[in-house]
């Protein structure tokens, strides 16, 4: 009885000590950061400064681009979002964060818990740090070139023909259709990526490709998204893995198979097809730059999402915003069609000197951005100065997109789509300079120019074909949730041919 006893009052002792070292660790945690981590002086909720989970907890959720755009209305410019992590909504810290390293300036390398590793482990593009990173854009920026787009402009307007086909056919059968321009702008940019990646067309305009692969792209960035929880909280692996659906997992290996049999083809091919490709290019590099065969695979999954995703987002995010501002589409509709006297008149060199149409784009690309969150990089060892303030080393530091877009103290009326802000002297007291859509600095996005000749290339020809309405099942639409990009609902219009 006694020896039970004595055996109890040491267990409870034994678990008494626990709880309470817990508990001491756990407020000297919360201590240290909100009070002596240097950081500390940002403001920001305190939970978020001393702990990792409201982030998680809002990017898990889908709606972490109005949490942080709320702290940053709330606290200013620059906003502490974790221990270990700063926001800001300020255009001066471009430079800073992303720009080119100089004397006294190191350079930022990417966070590689955002961002976590390739499907196949092999370094790509967006995620490689130092001399594979030079070496990668070595090997693409031919073939992003502007000289280089304009070369393939027949491919490009081809794909376009074929969208405008496709839409032609449909108002044909049935004039009041609903048709899903989500839809229509992603198998348009996927074609067209999918050529000039692989030499060979996709066939999804045409009905006969796998159209599986589209919506595959979307379910492996929201996957890599659910996958971030392990990586800033290792021990939580296991309760992440079984977040993610078996079908979500599926499908992302689904994408990366599809990438990679594209590029076998291609590659093993290409002693006999002889195209100005991405592949192409890269295989006629000399041989101590040319990427190995898994290197190959993992950027060819990058540019089929980089580079197709974001486009289509684009496109169907400014129609929209055209559609909910008749007078704004009026002007660009006229611009458009009073321009050129033909459909086959319409080509890049033209389009990229029309005022209003770019002017469209770009506040397009402001007020809903395709990559609408912050891009974090990591503060080297010594720290690194941003906006005129020292940041401590390993600090994770981002523009956010979104919060900066939308911030007044960048932009006047900055929820309003206002095209004309690009245009003269209206608007000349925005910081034009804050808005940088395809990042900043020697890492920025390798394939603007494409973006660009895309969006002007499509849009126009839309624009110059149909009269076209919003169906009102879509009014609303731009309320979506975010897992890095946009989880887009369907868009549905009615068209109706021109006279």
């Amino acid at each position: 009885m006694l020896l039970q006893s004595t055996s109890s009052l040491i267990l409870e002792h034994y678990i008494s000590t626990i709880a309470t070292s817990i508990i001491l660790l756990l407020v000297s945690h919360f201590y240290y950061q909100i009070f002596i981590n240097p950081l500390g002086k940002y403001p920001g909720p305190k939970f978020a400064a001393s702990s990792r989970i409201p982030h998680l907890y809002h990017t898990f959720k889908g709606d972490l681009l109005e949490w942080v755009t709320g702290l940053h209305a709330k606290h200013g410019d620059v906003v502490r979002v974790a221990p270990d992590e700063l926001s800001y909504a300020a255009g001066e810290a471009w430079k800073g964060i992303y720009g080119h390293a100089s004397a006294g300036k190191p350079v930022t390398e990417k966070d590689t818990r955002f961002y976590g590793p390739s499907f196949n482990g092999s370094p790509d593009i967006i995620r490689s740090n130092g001399p594979d990173h030079a070496r990668f854009r070595r090997n693409f920026s031919h073939a992003f070139s502007d000289r280089a787009l304009r070369e393939q402009q027949s491919l490009i307007c081809g794909y376009a023909d074929s969208l405008i086909d496709n839409l032609h056919k449909t108002t044909k059968y049935n004039p009041k259709a609903k048709i899903n321009m989500v839809r229509m702008f992603n198998l348009t940019t996927f074609d067209i990526m999918g050529d000039l990646t692989f030499g060979e067309s996709l066939n999804l305009l045409a009905g006969t490709g796998n159209t599986s692969w589209v919506s595959a792209i979307y379910v492996s960035i929201k996957t890599n998204s659910l996958r971030r929880l392990a990586r800033y909280i290792p021990w939580t692996a296991p309760i992440a893995q079984k977040l993610i659906p078996e079908e979500l997992a599926q499908q992302s290996v689904a994408h990366y198979q599809a990438s990679q049999e594209r590029v076998d083809k291609r590659v093993d091919a290409n002693h006999t097809l002889q195209k100005p490709d991405i592949w192409g290019i890269v295989m006629s590099q000399k041989e101590d730059l040319r990427l190995t065969r898994t290197e190959m695979y993992a950027n060819s999954q990058v540019f089929m999402v980089a580079g197709t995703e974001t486009t289509a987002t684009a496109l169907s995010g400014l129609l929209y915003h055209l559609l909910m501002a008749p007078d704004k589409m009026r002007i660009i509709v006229e611009e458009v069609r009073g321009t050129f006297a033909h459909d086959s008149d319409i080509d890049m060199r033209t389009l990229e000197h029309m005022t209003y149409l770019n002017a469209c784009i770009e506040e397009g690309l402001r007020i809903y951005p395709p990559v609408p969150v912050g891009l974090p990089r990591v503060t080297p060892e010594e720290g690194l100065l941003v906006c005129g303030e020292h940041i401590p080393g390993k600090t994770a530091v981002s523009i956010h997109h979104w919060a900066t877009y939308r911030n007044a103290r960048n932009f006047r009326l900055p929820d309003q789509f206002i095209p004309e802000r690009w245009i003269g002297d209206e608007f000349a007291t925005d910081n034009k300079a804050a808005f940088q859509p395809f990042s900043f600095g020697p890492r920025n996005c390798i394939g603007k120019n494409l973006a660009y000749h895309e969006m002007r290339l499509i849009l126009a020809k839309v624009l110059y074909n149909f009269e076209i309405s919003l169906h009102p099942e879509s009014v609303g639409w731009e309320k979506q949730k975010t897992f890095f990009l946009w989880e887009k609902k369907d868009l549905m219009v009615q068209l109706k041919a021109r006279k």
